[in-house]
């Protein structure tokens, strides 16, 4: 990608692109100044058990995952704002009442209703970049800043929280709150005369029953969704059961080498994105999709074969996998864009959004294998899974798609 043909790209961004863009870094940035706080909050004034905080955030998680599904057809069918607006509403209001309620019960349902603003905000928001940019390359520069602006604030957030002295206290929660205010006062901005692509008649698109059989035909996007959950649950691995492994093996120095795992992450995924963008340009989307999903492969046996004691081994194979990460996320994303009908966008990354299962059943998963085996043993297993997503995405280029599907209902487009 050139430095002059980026800088074209950036010029014609418009300023709702910039919002979602920007809008979603400081979102991201707050929430991560003061979410890793969560658990102990929830342990030391609440005194919840282990599984009791797990069980409160996975079902919170896999409710969110089913909303995204749901209402990714909605703002297809009413509107991307309305959706965005609800999601920042939701946010506003969640984040004040994490900040200010005491009991447990006000507490857990603020918490249950704080992991429904992303999932309210991520398909409209990806289906508004790409109705805002008509150019393939500038969508997928878009998509690619977003994933990586999305990084940036979560890397910078928490030492910003470290910074200020923000220790875990519940108050804390304001500043999210004050985020999404700030979002929401950008969104009316931008809304107040702008005209955007809007779904337009409910009725000329499909309703969600009817998008439900439109999906269970599209053979290649079903493929895709199934490898792109396979990645996920081996990705999740590396934040969940690799942690369980050192620290059931009683490795000398965990603190600081879970620390320098995560600062190595965050380092290659910032540092490295826009290089191997840049690197990759003229590949297709299938080909990026190979070498990321070859390169966690390759994480996955450095790991089973690492031995548990050896730090500076963990630091590599994380390096690699964090490579692998920079490559596969964002261009994830341009895959499911460039699937998705322009009449149909939001309703795909909704659907697309049922991926993150693979996050959710990750640690679960992970533990059990951890408890009736060992840590090889689920580095070994998790190889195997990245190769069959490999092999799904093959099977999926090669499948001849029926482009009639994508056109049912597809009224307004003329």
């Amino acid at each position: 990608m050139e430095r002059g043909n980026v800088l074209s790209q950036l010029l014609r961004f418009t300023p709702l692109v910039w919002v979602m863009l920007l809008g979603n870094f400081f979102v991201r940035a707050t929430y991560y100044m003061v979410w890793p706080f969560l658990s102990v909050l929830l342990y030391q004034k609440y005194n919840l058990s282990a599984t009791e905080v797990g069980l409160l955030l996975s079902i919170s998680a896999v409710f969110s995952v089913l909303l995204g599904f749901y209402t990714g057809n909605l703002a297809d069918r009413y509107g991307r704002f309305k959706l965005l607006y609800a999601s920042v509403l939701v946010g506003i209001f969640s984040f004040i009442a994490l900040a200010f309620v005491e009991s447990l019960w006000a507490f857990c349902m603020a918490v249950f209703f704080a992991t429904m603003p992303r999932a309210l905000w991520d398909a409209p928001s990806k289906a508004l970049l790409s109705d805002e940019l008509k150019e393939d390359g500038d969508r997928e520069l878009a998509l690619h800043m977003l994933y990586f602006l999305v990084n940036v604030g979560a890397a910078i957030g928490p030492l910003y929280g470290l910074w200020a002295g923000l220790n875990g206290e519940q108050f804390s929660f304001i500043y999210t709150a004050v985020s999404y205010i700030g979002l929401l006062v950008a969104l009316l901005a931008m809304h107040r005369g702008h005209s955007v692509y809007n779904a337009g008649v409910a009725t000329t698109l499909p309703n969600f029953s009817s998008w439900l059989g439109i999906l269970k035909k599209d053979t290649v996007f079903l493929l895709v969704l199934a490898a792109n959950l396979l990645i996920y649950f081996v990705f999740a691995q590396g934040d969940s059961s690799l942690i369980q492994y050192l620290a059931r093996a009683e490795v000398s120095e965990l603190a600081t080498l879970v620390s320098m795992l995560i600062v190595v992450n965050s380092s290659v995924i910032v540092l490295c994105q826009f290089p191997l963008l840049h690197l990759m340009r003229h590949w297709s989307i299938q080909k990026r999709l190979y070498c990321g999903g070859g390169i966690l492969a390759l994480s996955q046996v450095m790991m089973a074969l690492n031995p548990v004691d050896y730090f500076s081994g963990w630091i590599v194979c994380v390096l690699v996998w964090s490579l692998s990460e920079a490559v596969m996320f964002s261009n994830i994303n341009v895959h499911i864009d460039r699937l998705a009908p322009e009449h149909l966008k939001s309703s795909y990354f909704g659907a697309a959004g049922l991926c993150s299962l693979g996050f959710a059943l990750a640690p679960l998963l992970g533990g059990i294998l951890l408890d009736i085996a060992s840590g090889p043993v689920l580095f070994i297993v998790t190889t195997a899974i990245s190769v069959v997503a490999l092999m799904i995405y093959r099977v999926a280029e090669r499948t001849p798609r029926d482009e009639t599907l994508l056109g049912v209902s597809n009224l307004s487009s003329g």
